[in-house]
């Protein structure tokens, strides 16, 4: 859950959030030290009029700032890509989830179950109970269990959406007429909050996504309440 006036990432909750947040603070490094480095040089070239007519045409440093950029580029990349290709691959998963955004909710299906499906809508601020947050509470949330490989189905039956939950790692477009997949496994039991992340109308806002990781055998035990409701 992100705080007031924080400035960075929400905590990870998933494997793949983890290796996202590292891969942003490699990558803000080197930017940091070469950004430091640029600076350097324009200072030094404003406060000093010292040259040398050896560095002026200087074949072994043209090659230097030719050669450089391209392994700082490339240690950017190779990160990047195995993180882009862990992103794609859903192994074996444990649990499907089908996400249907609509204007201005979400609903779920269980596709391992057999009629097993809610819909999920904001809470109004006058129904909020204490400790609960505005604009980010539903009345169902998605319950999933913990350190399990969940795959979600993501789609639309309007407009344009995105399932979203920063904390996991995990953002999806819904598109009408199309079916996508990702794929996350929370690490730790917890309610993770998210938004639709596309601009899909006038209550665009007003759509949160809410993620229950709990234990395996209370996810058995909210299953079984579930169904018997049915």
């Amino acid at each position: 859950m992100a705080q007031p006036q924080q400035l960075g990432f929400q905590d990870a909750t998933s494997p793949l959030m983890e290796e996202l947040l590292h891969f942003h603070d490699h990558a803000l490094m080197i930017v940091f030290l070469i950004s430091a480095f640029v600076l350097y040089i324009i200072v030094a070239m404003v406060t000093t009029k010292i040259y040398d007519k050896y560095i002026l045409d200087s074949q072994e440093i043209e090659i230097i700032w030719t050669v450089l950029p391209a392994i700082i580029l490339i240690m950017i990349a190779l990160p990047s890509l195995r993180i882009l290709y862990i992103m794609d691959e859903v192994n074996n998963p444990h649990l499907t989830v089908k996400a249907m955004g609509h204007q201005w909710y979400w609903s779920y299906e269980y596709t391992d179950y057999e009629e097993l499906g809610f819909d999920s809508y904001m809470i109004p601020t006058q129904d909020l109970a204490p400790g609960q947050f505005r604009l980010l509470e539903t009345d169902h949330r998605m319950v999933v269990p913990v350190e399990s490989p969940i795959r979600v189905l993501v789609s639309a039956e309007d407009v344009l959406h995105s399932w979203a939950v920063p904390t996991l790692g995990v953002k999806m477009d819904a598109v009408p007429g199309r079916l996508n997949q990702t794929a996350f496994i929370s690490s730790r039991p917890g309610v993770f909050y998210g938004q639709c992340s596309e601009i899909c109308g006038a209550n665009h806002s007003f759509m949160p996504i809410v993620v229950e990781a709990v234990l395996l055998e209370h996810f058995e035990n909210w299953l079984s309440s579930v169904l018997q409701d049915l």
